[in-house]
């Protein structure tokens, strides 16, 4: 559905340290400085605003990763936690909506980014 994601930070440093732990693996740094991590053909960048202003985030913005089970949504929580973020909402746990069934877990970035792990069990 999307080619890639980016969000601003003000300290790429401390974003690299904590989506390195959260997505268990070392992001691309390209020469601009920014990160890069792939999953399942899809990008997710982390990057000081090009406008040279300070990176905030999104007010009403949340930022999905997709994983093939409640387990590694947990893991992902977890990881984040340990890492500097913040667990908010309720605990990861299956939701039903509109959407039908959906395992979830919230966390915020240490920049404020709003970002959610999502399992979808069989129907």
């Amino acid at each position: 559905m999307f080619s890639h994601i980016m969000v601003g930070s003000n300290d790429v440093d401390q974003s690299k340290r904590f989506y390195d732990a959260l997505f268990e693996k070392d992001g691309m740094v390209d020469p601009k400085g920014r990160l890069a991590y792939r999953r399942s053909g899809s990008v997710f960048m982390v990057g000081k605003p090009i406008d040279g202003h300070s990176a905030s985030h999104g007010n009403g913005a949340t930022i999905g990763f997709n994983f093939d089970s409640p387990d590694e949504v947990n893991g992902w929580q977890q990881r984040g936690i340990a890492a500097g973020g913040t667990a908010i909402e309720d605990p990861p746990g299956i939701r039903e909506n509109a959407f039908g069934k959906l395992y979830l877990a919230y966390l915020r970035d240490p920049d404020g980014n709003k970002l959610c792990a999502l399992h979808r069990p069989e129907q």
